[in-house]
This record gives structure tokens, sequence and C-alpha cells, in this order.
């Protein structure tokens, strides 16, 4: 269906709003920065900032519902014959040989990492998401699987497949913020992911195969 003018002006103000905001983030920092200045800078009023953002948290993780449901969705988009594992390692790797964004291979990384590094409340934040990610992947394996709600396979499986997603992106963040290009970073992870895979095990790797009886 087609975005409405009404549907497209609101996300335009969203966007614009976020914008505003993460340059003063870059600049400034984040605890130095009031919702009442973002407002001002993007000569909006206080009560539409948090009309599109409940908390300031918000405005700096503007993109974070696309990631929170990141490695269940890849889950579940898995053709059939592919376990899991298997999605997520193979759209890890997409990603990376691409020099995708969606990874931290972007330049100007460093000083988003900093601005993070620096404000408590953004390292609890990302946390939570971290938790969620692993909360939305572990559902959508018992969705695939069938799996009975005191079964902890599923958690198990999450657990491993959200430690091989984690470790490649924490190298990604920590190589970046030492200020190496991305497509250096890019060529070295690709090596450490074929690493990643083989440390896990064979039944990791055949769990929630599509299509298994």
């Amino acid at each position: 269906m087609a975005e409405g003018l009404r549907e497209r002006k609101k996300r335009q103000t969203r966007q614009y709003i976020s914008d505003v905001a993460t340059g003063l983030f870059l600049e400034r920092g984040f605890d130095a920065v009031t919702v009442a200045e973002i407002a001002a800078a993007a000569d909006v009023s206080v009560n539409t900032v948090y009309n599109y953002f409940p908390a300031k948290e918000d405005l700096f993780f503007d993109r974070s519902a696309g990631m929170v449901d990141r490695l269940a969705r890849w889950v579940r988009g898995r053709p059939d014959g592919e376990s899991a594992a298997a999605a997520v390692l193979r759209e890890l790797r997409e990603e990376i040989e691409a020099v995708s964004p969606r990874v931290g291979l972007i330049p100007g990384y460093t000083r988003f990492q900093r601005v993070i590094e620096e404000a408590p409340a953004l390292r609890s934040r990302l946390w939570a998401i971290a938790q969620e990610v692993q909360a939305n992947l572990e559902q959508a394996l018992r969705e695939e699987t069938g799996a009975a709600d005191d079964d902890e396979l599923p958690n198990l499986m999450a657990g491993q497949i959200g430690w091989a997603h984690s470790t490649v992106m924490a190298v990604i963040g920590r190589e970046m913020v030492r200020g190496r290009s991305p497509q250096e970073v890019s060529r070295e992870v690709l090596v450490l992911l074929d690493d990643i895979e083989d440390l896990l095990s064979e039944r990791v790797l055949t769990y929630a195969v599509r299509g298994s009886s």
C-alpha cells in the first residue's frame, strides 16, 4: 500500500528530529544535550519530540526496532534445508562482505561509539537491546521448532547463536574505534566468522533445519 501524505510527513518529521539529535549528541555528548535543546534545534515543541521518542535514549538508538528482531527475522526467513545458526551466519557474512553500515562498518563509527561509552544511560539501553535480541531469537526458535514452554533447548541454542553474533559485533566495534578502515575490518572479520563457525558444535549448526522432520 502506498504511503499516504500524512504518514510520509510524520516519517520525515521523525527522521529530521532524529538527525538533529544525533548531530548534537556527536558534537557535545549525550548527557550534555537536553530534549529541550533538541526541540529548539529541530524547530518543534518538546511534546512533539516525546510524541515520536518516548525517552531521550530512543533519539540515539532510533533504529533499534530493526536491531531487536534482526536475528529472529533471519531465522524465520531462512530457506528450506537451512538451520537457524546457518541462517544467522550466512546473513552476517553477507552484511560483512557488503561492508554494511548495519553491522557498524561505517566511517565515523568511532565518534558514535565514544558517545555510548561516555553515557551510562546509553550503555544501559544497549544492554537492554541485547536482552531483547536474545529473547526474540529464543521465541523464534520455539515457534520454529514447536518446543514446549518448559523446554530449555531453544534458550540454550539462542545463547550459542547470539554469542556468535555479539562476538562479531563486538570485534567490529573494537576495531572501528581504533580508526581502521571498514574494508580492512570486513576482511578480518570474515576470517573470524569462519573460526566462530568451527567452534560451534554440530548440534548447534544442525538445529532447527527448515523442512526437516
